[in-house]
């Protein structure tokens, strides 16, 4: 189909459909329940950004900024912006070790449930194959559909293939690039940079703030056709479980598109006979027509609507660069246990080296998740929340870029899900000793009655005593521990 076409389309489904492009429709779609079940997905920021490895996953951005040290870098190893641009990087982007069996099992192994693949960032570089962006991973570069390998593989064996588009950003970010002669003025390449939209509302200090307040400065028409239409074929021919965006949506300019793609979404996955959502940020939607995402941080309290936390294993970009710090196995299994105790979703990323294979460092994050994982999932998946998520006076920081720093937890933090009857307590910083816990007191009157107490990771029941006071399970060498322990309170 054509763009016209397509936008033809679009109106055709919504008018045939039960979603219709208004809140008050889109308000009476229901947060899948495959996602509330999965708990964990694994996001990658994979693409031409892996290939320099330098700075973070804006290379493409901060190469063209004199106010940025890639911009000295990009001169000083690869020469001019003018002679080499970004665009040259793509025959260097050869995914040649590229194996999506192995990645999927990789993740799988782990203990994801979901797999969330970057099919476009703001580079405009697609990570699959389309026909409306000849600058894709199908047709250059590593000369496979990344993603859509991903997705036959997600398939196989069993785990819910989800995407994320970034294309909407891609109307201004290469846009520094014409502040001076670089390669972004070359009218043979404006296809791959886009508009490229220069203006002072997305340039230096006001960059930010211009592209996060909502009242800003937008885009044009002609844009906006263009970015339901590109999401639209995405939608249609990978059919993402989740489509999860970054930035920039919330955007006063988007909001008609953005209503109309969502029921366009929603009408085709019932045509399908999927349940699927949006993941989004900021206020783009509502909080009853997709789920609300927090970039690097975690909510303060249990949310009533369902939410998902994104973050990644290495701490100074979410794509690939050689000198990327990482979280630990264990901060990582914390940061996972506190948001599923709020009633959210952990989605981490991994950062692919450019030939496709990982770093040593997401290997063994990883595998330390999934041996975790592998014998306390029990209370992590298809759980939900408890009458309070915490016990202890620990507490992640509020919102967004906020989960650097390991989480200083001590023996008197715990952590609450629950399912089937069931509590599952997990102790955050475990020791050899008692276990005490004050949310299972003995109460007067209205007590909870507990049958049993068995720690999850090894099935063996602990014995245990109640008082006014206080819970206290008896100390066990099975309690040594670097991981949070989780114990399986069965309720009477």
């Amino acid at each position: 189909m054509t763009k016209s076409e397509y936008l033809q389309e679009i109106e055709k489904v919504n008018e045939a459909g039960d979603f219709k492009d208004n809140w008050e429709s889109l308000s009476k779609h229901e947060t899948p329940e495959w996602f509330k079940a999965a708990k964990f997905g694994i996001f990658i920021h994979y693409g031409i950004y892996s290939v320099p490895g330098y700075g973070n996953e804006w290379y493409s951005r901060n190469m063209y900024n004199k106010n940025c040290r890639e911009f000295k870098h990009h001169i000083e190893t690869y020469g001019s912006q003018k002679d080499f641009g970004y665009k040259d990087f793509i025959p260097m982007f050869k995914a040649e070790n590229f194996d999506a069996q192995r990645w999927i099992s990789t993740f799988k192994n782990a203990g994801a449930r979901y797999v969330v693949p970057v099919m476009e960032h703001h580079d405009g570089f697609a990570m699959y194959d389309t026909q409306f962006n000849k600058w894709n991973a199908a047709n250059m570069g590593p000369k496979k559909n990344i993603a859509g390998l991903l997705k036959e593989e997600c398939d196989k064996q069993g785990l819910t293939f989800c995407g994320s588009s970034h294309r909407a950003e891609h109307y201004f970010f290469m846009n520094l690039g014409r502040e001076f002669d670089s390669d972004v003025n070359d009218e043979n390449y404006q296809d791959f940079y886009g508009p490229a939209v220069l203006c002072p509302e997305w340039q230096d200090e006001k960059f930010t703030d211009s592209t996060e307040d909502p009242h800003a400065k937008g885009a044009d028409k002609e844009w906006l056709e263009d970015w339901i239409v590109r999401t639209a074929e995405l939608i249609d021919r990978y059919k993402p479980s989740m489509l999860y965006f970054d930035w920039w949506i919330q955007n006063h300019s988007f909001k008609p598109y953005l209503k109309k793609l969502c029921a366009y979404y929603y009408n085709r996955a019932k045509e399908w006979g999927k349940e699927v959502t949006i993941c989004y940020k900021h206020h783009a939607f509502p909080w009853d027509v997709a789920t609300y995402d927090v970039e690097r941080g975690a909510l303060t309290e249990i949310s009533p609507r369902y939410w998902q936390t994104d973050t990644a294993i290495g701490n100074r970009s979410w794509g690939y660069i050689k000198d990327n710090e990482y979280k630990s196995g264990r901060k990582l299994v914390c940061d996972l246990i506190d948001a599923v105790s709020k009633n959210g979703n952990f989605l981490l990323n991994i950062g692919p080296k450019p030939d496709g294979t990982f770093t040593e460092e997401d290997e063994k994050a990883l595998s330390e998740i999934g041996e975790w994982m592998s014998v306390n999932g029990e209370g992590i998946y298809d759980t939900t929340y408890w009458t309070q998520y915490k016990e202890g006076d620990t507490v992640i920081a509020s919102g967004s870029f906020a989960d650097y720093e390991e989480v200083p937890y001590t023996s008197s933090d715990f952590r609450f899900t629950y399912k089937n009857g069931i509590v599952y307590a997990f102790w955050m910083k475990p020791a050899l000793e008692d276990v005490k816990i004050k949310a299972f007191k003995r109460l007067k009157i209205r007590d909870m009655l507990i049958d049993e107490v068995t720690l999850l990771s090894t099935g063996e029941t602990l014995p245990f005593e109640r008082n006014e006071e206080e819970m206290v399970i008896k100390a066990s060498e099975s309690f040594k521990s670097d991981m949070p322990i989780c114990f399986k309170i069965k309720m009477m």
